[in-house]
């Protein structure tokens, strides 16, 4: 497989790449944490062509990208106050939410098996465009071999998997460039699932209840 590298800069680059997404192949492209590899997450042989570029293990769920609000009520089935302050603060931005999951709508093939679907609003205008103009739910972990550093170029993300995946949309330098902090909220008591450069302090500080570490062993 020939691997494109398309110009994040350019509108037709971004619609090619929609189209890619929407016709079932996977595209890696920039956000504001990493490069993610993205791929329809309602087609079946499209998920599977992310963990098998990746090599990524089976058993390990995968983030839902979104690019505005209002998509987070089509893939959860509840939204509880506390999410919806975290949601304020930090969206667009480097925090995944864990919601229950909205029964019937992201197959057991993206979250795993899990009643929960992990879901974030990346805050980079590549990934947003993107996004929107695909228009579907994408599953998107980062774009690297599994086991590997997360890329933060385009560069890097062509040296793992070119010849494996149908396109790199190239947007520059990923600014964070750590991936982000996951915050399962399904539950009575928010747990940080992996920490990234949203600190529990900042979570808590918004919405005013502690926050657990669920990242110690």
């Amino acid at each position: 497989m020939h691997t494109n590298r398309l110009a994040g800069s350019s509108e037709t680059a971004l619609l090619e790449a929609a189209k890619l997404l929407q016709s079932g192949e996977a595209v890696a492209f920039p956000t504001d944490t990493v490069y993610g590899l993205g791929a329809h997450a309602l087609d079946a042989d499209a998920v599977q062509k992310i963990y098998e570029a990746k090599g990524r293990p089976s058993d390990k769920p995968l983030i839902i990208l979104i690019h505005e609000r209002a998509q987070l009520d089509s893939v959860a089935s509840y939204i509880p106050e506390e999410a919806e302050k975290l949601i304020a603060a930090f969206w667009p931005g480097p925090l995944t939410l864990v919601f229950r999951k909205q029964p019937g709508v992201i197959p057991d093939y993206v979250t795993r098996g899990l009643e929960t679907v992990a879901v974030r609003m990346p805050n980079h205008p590549v990934a947003l465009a993107l996004l929107q103009l695909a228009d579907i739910p994408v599953a998107a972990p980062s774009a690297n071999l599994s086991g590997n550093p997360s890329p933060t170029t385009a560069a890097q993300v062509e040296s793992e998997l070119s010849g494996r995946i149908a396109a790199v949309v190239d947007g520059g330098v990923c600014q964070v460039g750590v991936a982000s902090t996951i915050l399962d909220v399904s539950g009575d008591v928010p747990v940080i699932l992996r920490q990234g450069t949203v600190s529990r302090a900042q979570l808590e500080q918004v919405i005013g209840k502690p926050v657990l570490d669920g990242t110690v062993s």
